[in-house]
């Protein structure tokens, strides 16, 4: 309103005639309007504008100067009006939405935990492969042997030779191996050698030595329940993930899925590991490896946040027997035993020789096994108590001690035989196929 009151006290003189001479009185901007946001509050007066006109309008003798004053009068107005015009597009017309446009938004911080699980996971990613197994198969209808996968799982670059390693129970029954990288190349893979008690297999691949990234080697003995951890893996058949956790537990025990032989100081953590993470290493806050990922503890088949892993340091002595013979040279002592329900059901505790060949170790040494007399009774044979002074209660209470051993190690072997104990030196040999 304020604007168009301007504009018509400013547009006054064109309505006059030309021919008459005009009589401007003292114009003052402060009183003809209220006070508009478009020109400053201060007064601001013009009559030194207009006498100048005036005066020399006066001083005119012809009807030139008359013409001169109303140009004059008609460029100011003009001038006025078009700046009027202008400072009122450039304030309503203008979007101040646009503007936003030049404000930066400042990057997302994270905390320094956070960027150092980050990194673990950048660093420690390219080192981390998928393992697909695959099997033959022949087609019902044509007959034809085609190749399909048959499970899949996780392994680690353990070398720049190319080895890689994983669990056992992942390449089980394959006849074709794919390792694939992080960069989603993929290599052929050949077995090197595993080790089923323990369910640890290793690899090799012929893949470019740039690819070849080893994961830095942990410690595992020095490991503490409430420590944090980190899983990195396949799961599902996805890209690679991170689950994060601490260790729960220490010293489990769990039996491996393909002998049921026990695997002692299995490390327990509570950071998920799903179908697919099976072979992926666990790694402490420094991204060092301290285990690998091996079993959950599922009755519903899905992760119930008990997860375990192979420590380190048993993989360690396994896979550079692996790498160096292609077979793990574990000792034994030659015998087949009871299961230890029965043993139980007996009401004697240790282990109930069942068989005992007489090119074994403990055939060697005069352990006796269970037979048939000759009226068809059954005569138990030696019951095992102790190896080496430690008591023997079950299973895997031999195997934990054996374990402990090496080949060509003589141990006292503990029996009671009939209704008395005796004690008999056995050497442990290897198994007859790792000769």
């Amino acid at each position: 309103m304020a604007a168009y009151s301007l504009l018509s006290t400013l547009s006054s003189p064109f309505s006059r005639s030309p021919n008459r001479n005009p009589k401007l009185p003292p114009l003052s901007l402060t009183s003809t309007s209220k006070p508009s946001f478009l020109f400053p509050t201060r007064k601001l007066s013009l009559p030194s504008l207009h006498s100048l006109i005036f005066n020399q309008s006066k001083n005119s003798s012809n009807n030139n100067s008359s013409n001169s004053c109303i140009v004059s009068l008609a460029f100011d107005s003009f001038f006025i009006l078009c700046t009027s015009l202008a400072l009122s597009f450039s304030i309503f017309v203008t979007d101040v939405g646009a503007a936003s446009a030049f404000v930066v938004t400042p990057p997302r911080k994270l905390q320094s935990d956070e960027l150092a699980t980050v990194r673990l996971f950048q660093e420690n990613t390219p080192s981390v492969v998928y393992i697909t197994n695959l099997a033959v198969r022949q087609d019902a209808f044509t007959l034809d042997v085609l190749e399909v996968p048959q499970g899949s799982g996780s392994g680690f670059v353990w070398d720049t030779d190319g080895h890689i390693v994983t669990n056992y129970h992942v390449i089980r029954g394959a006849s074709d191996l794919k390792v694939t990288f992080a960069d989603q190349t993929t290599y052929d893979a050949k077995v090197v050698g595993f080790d089923q008690d323990k369910d640890v297999a290793v690899l090799r691949v012929d893949a470019p030595k740039d690819k070849l990234r080893p994961i830095p080697i942990g410690v595992s003995a020095d490991l503490l329940v409430g420590q944090k951890v980190y899983a990195i893996g396949n799961p599902f058949g996805l890209d690679h993930t991170l689950t994060t956790g601490v260790i729960s537990g220490l010293r489990r025990e769990i039996s491996s899925a393909a002998t049921g032989r026990p695997i002692q100081d299995v490390i327990q953590t509570d950071a998920a590991i799903n179908p697919g993470n099976s072979g992926g290493p666990l790694l402490d806050s420094s991204g060092n490896l301290i285990g690998i990922n091996t079993a959950i503890y599922s009755p519903s088949g899905a992760n119930s946040g008990v997860g375990f892993s192979i420590p380190v340091d048993t993989v360690s002595g396994i896979v550079d027997q692996l790498v160096k013979f292609g077979k793990v040279t574990r000792p034994i002592l030659g015998i087949k035993f009871a299961p230890d329900q029965s043993v139980e059901q007996l009401g004697v505790s240790g282990v109930l020789v069942l068989d005992a060949p007489a090119n074994g170790p403990a055939g060697k040494a005069g352990l006796r096994p269970t037979k048939r007399d000759a009226y068809g009774r059954l005569v138990l044979g030696d019951i095992i108590t102790s190896v080496n002074g430690k008591k023997v209660t079950n299973g895997s209470d031999l195997y934990r001690i054996l374990d402990q051993c090496k080949v060509g190690d003589k141990v006292t072997v503990e029996v009671l035989r009939g209704d008395h104990k005796e004690k008999i030196p056995v050497i442990l040999e290897p198994t007859p196929d790792e000769t």
